[in-house]
C-alpha cells in the first residue's frame, strides 16, 4: 500500500513522450489527446491496482495496464486487458 501511495502521490510527475503518447493511443484504441491526462486519471480511480515491478509501475485497470518508469514517471505504454488476464 505505501508503494502504490507514492505513485499516486507523484502523479503531476507525471510525462510521456510525442513517440509514446502515440503508442498509447494506438494501443488502447483512444482519440484523447492529452493521454498524459488520460493515464493520470485512470490512475487515480479508486478500483485501479498499483503494482512495482523492479523498475516498473503497473497501473491496472478493468480493461488497461498503464505501464510507467519508477524513476522518471515517464509512460512508457499502455495495453487493452484480454478477457482473462
Amino acid at each position: 500500500m505505501e508503494q502504490e501511495n507514492l505513485l499516486l502521490q507523484n502523479l503531476d510527475q507525471l510525462h510521456t513522450t510525442a513517440m509514446g503518447a502515440e503508442r498509447i493511443r494506438r494501443n488502447l484504441q483512444i482519440r484523447e489527446e492529452d493521454v498524459v491526462g488520460w493515464c493520470r486519471k485512470q490512475i487515480a480511480l479508486p478500483q485501479t491496482k498499483i503494482q512495482r515491478k523492479g523498475k516498473n509501475w503497473y497501473a491496472l485497470t478493468e480493461d488497461c495496464r498503464i505501464t510507467i518508469n519508477a524513476h522518471s514517471y515517464t509512460l512508457i505504454t499502455a495495453h487493452r486487458e484480454k478477457a482473462g488476464e
